[in-house]
């Protein structure tokens, strides 16, 4: 790994030499976390060289919107989370780029930054925004902005496949540490230990699914009861960071037991603890000083079309952008809120080898695939992969979300959703635990059918090699 990150800094060096020839720069972003983050390294990284820099951002790097690049005739396009599937169209068009990007690579450009190209997985080695952070600390001393690297890493569910940060991330986390703006540790990896009171870290725990728990708030404040640990201190619920350390192993030894109790499989049980990652610049008790909770404060300004929002957080505006951020994640959840309730009144169409709903217009659809993730707590069967439908103007969104089960069980849903969306006139991909697609509307029932053929026949191929 030693040396992939050498070859890495050295290209990254070459793409920051061709940057400094341009005093006037476009970046072009994506609109999640890790495309928010992306933007954040490289503008911050920017405005501290002194550069002028404009930004945009999409919800996919398509023909319409490298034409829409190319008309504006900009002296420099750095592409952020994006753009490495799209270089022959970038090249043609004549947009002079530079490409810092984690995802699959498709024909080749001059100034591209991808750790596919040089060894590693973009999956789970290196996010998009640790790539431009890589790119950042070549144009200059910007260690700090590694805080930001973990963020998008994290929001793009890159610590899962190994339970940790690996690969390249790990080197961008080590460097956080050592500067002081990181620290990592083992602790409960359930959402909201920063901000939320403690038995909605259990109402909302979805991997692993708590049966009895999960989507119950009175179990879980009953629960919190029967462990003799403090609800509340100066009329104010206590969070996860308000315990002290023997209330917090009360919990978690109750936890264990009462999933032992429930036959959950200890490999399930083992997910409740593992590494969490913290910002140590951030205040306690916020959203940014937890590398998930922050994630999701950006996803919920992005997906809003408030990515400006999203961006101005990530470069330090802890005041009106951050309050503003709030608004929006709340918002964001009552969505989701309508969301599930949406899937558990309808319902899903259970096939073989995958499970679907189709929410037309009811569920937007930047976030269908959170609430497609989501629905574990509302379906029966949490043992197949979960396909949601949304409309969009371009045609109809799909969305595809497993678990870490599944994926051991030889499912991949970024070669699914990439291979059967082109067979049916679309485009997709991803990563093996969560994808995407956009189809044509009248061919929803061709991919839904073909899909659940492909799946079946990963689960297959891996039971056959096994």
């Amino acid at each position: 790994m030693t040396e992939i990150i050498e070859i890495f800094r050295k290209e990254a060096d070459r793409c920051a030499e061709e940057i400094k020839k341009h005093r006037s720069i476009h970046v072009v972003s994506h609109i999640d976390a890790d495309g928010l983050t992306s933007a954040g390294i490289i503008c911050t990284a920017l405005e501290r060289g002194n550069f002028e820099y404009t930004t945009s951002f999409v919800k996919q790097l398509d023909e319409n919107a490298l034409d829409t690049i190319a008309d504006e005739s900009h002296e420099l396009v750095i592409f952020t989370d994006l753009g490495s599937g799209m270089c022959e169209h970038i090249k043609s068009r004549g947009i002079n780029a530079v490409i810092s990007d984690h995802h699959q690579p498709q024909g080749t450009l001059e100034f591209h930054l991808n750790p596919h190209l040089f060894g590693a997985n973009g999956s789970y080695e290196l996010s998009g925004s640790g790539s431009t952070y890589l790119l950042a600390s070549a144009l200059g001393k910007n260690r700090d902005l590694s805080s930001l690297a973990i963020v998008g890493a994290i929001g793009d569910m890159q610590h899962l496949k190994m339970g940790q940060l690996t690969g390249i991330n790990r080197k961008i986390l080590e460097e956080g540490v050592k500067g002081g703006y990181l620290e990592f540790k083992k602790d409960l990896t359930l959402f909201g230990k920063q901000t939320r009171p403690i038995y909605k870290l259990l109402q909302y725990s979805s991997d692993p699914y708590l049966p009895g728990l999960t989507g119950d708030e009175d179990a879980c404040i009953n629960f919190i009861h029967s462990l003799n640990v403090r609800f509340s201190q100066d009329e104010r619920w206590r969070r996860w960071i308000d315990l002290e350390i023997s209330e917090k192993q009360k919990i978690i030894s109750g936890l264990f037991q009462y999933c032992l109790n429930s036959g959950i499989p200890s490999y399930k049980i083992e997910r409740l603890i593992g590494e969490v990652y913290v910002l140590l610049k951030e205040r306690e008790g916020t959203e940014m000083r937890d590398a998930s909770e922050f994630s999701t404060l950006l996803n919920a300004t992005a997906r809003y079309d408030h990515a400006d929002i999203g961006l101005a957080v990530c470069m330090g505006d802890r005041e009106n952008a951050y309050e503003n951020a709030k608004k929006l994640l709340a918002e964001h959840r009552q969505n989701l809120v309508n969301g599930l309730i949406y899937v558990k009144e309808n319902g899903v169409t259970q096939l073989e080898n995958i499970q679907y709903f189709d929410a037309g217009s009811q569920i937007k659809e930047t976030i269908v695939g959170i609430i497609a993730g989501m629905s574990s707590t509302v379906v029966e069967n949490r043992d197949l992969p979960i396909i949601a439908f949304a409309k969009t103007d371009a045609g109809v969104k799909v969305s595809a979300r497993g678990t870490q089960d599944l994926i051991r069980r030889g499912v991949n849903l970024s070669e699914a959703m990439s291979t059967v969306s082109a067979e049916v006139g679309g485009a997709g991909g991803g990563h093996d635990i969560a994808a995407g697609a956009t189809i044509p509307e009248n061919a929803k029932e061709e991919f839904t059918r073909k899909l659940n053929f492909f799946i079946g026949e990963q689960l297959r191929r891996k039971v056959n090699s096994g």
